[in-house]
């Protein structure tokens, strides 16, 4: 149930409200198992660290990042 917009709103609804998955909201066309599951796929992929680089990337290369604010770890 739900494509992948779909779920990937979901999941995002559910990080940012600080919603549990069994509350997610019908609204959004996908079940919480379904939107779980993917979270935990995506998760074990690298998913969100492949995202989060890809905005990097491209918000640098446009000069909206700050580099000399960065903190390495």
């Amino acid at each position: 149930s739900g494509g992948r917009s779909a779920v990937f709103t979901a999941i995002v609804f559910v990080l940012t409200s600080g919603c549990r998955w069994r509350d997610l909201p019908p609204s959004f066309g996908v079940s919480a198992p379904t939107a779980h599951r993917r979270f935990t796929q995506w998760t074990e992929a690298a998913l969100w660290r492949r995202l989060h680089q890809a905005a990097l990337d491209r918000l640098g290369a446009q000069g909206m990042v700050d580099w000399s604010r960065a903190i390495l770890d």
